[in-house]
């Protein structure tokens, strides 16, 4: 059975920092996997993505320069696991954040930016 289980949502101050974490558990293999959210009110959108052996990422532009996705595949068994730092944040980042493997998602972790 596949899971995805996110940590590491909270509230932070605007100009703060957090760090994300997601552990996909039940595959066999390493796969691409993602990072979305979702504001209040808006249709969920890519945040960033980062490739099998984390060789290739990519960033929505509102996330370059302040998020960072990264994984640690030296582990064999945390080979699926990401983590994604967000620094700088704002009040436009507040959402729902998830992760997602294939076609698996995760129950989302809540971000709030907010004085």
């Amino acid at each position: 059975q596949v899971q995805l289980v996110e940590s590491g949502g909270g509230l932070v101050q605007p100009g703060g920092s957090l760090r994300l974490s997601c552990a996909a558990t039940g595959l066999y293999g390493t796969y691409n996997m993602k990072w979305y959210r979702r504001e209040p009110g808006k249709e969920r959108e890519v945040v960033a993505v980062i490739s099998d052996f984390g060789g290739k990422t990519n960033y929505a532009d509102f996330a370059k320069g302040r998020f960072t996705i990264s994984r640690d595949n030296a582990r064999d068994n945390a080979k699926n696991t990401i983590s994604l730092q967000m620094n700088s944040l704002n009040p436009d980042d507040t959402a729902v954040y998830y992760c997602n493997i294939l076609d698996y998602w995760g129950q989302g972790t809540q971000v709030t930016v907010s004085s």
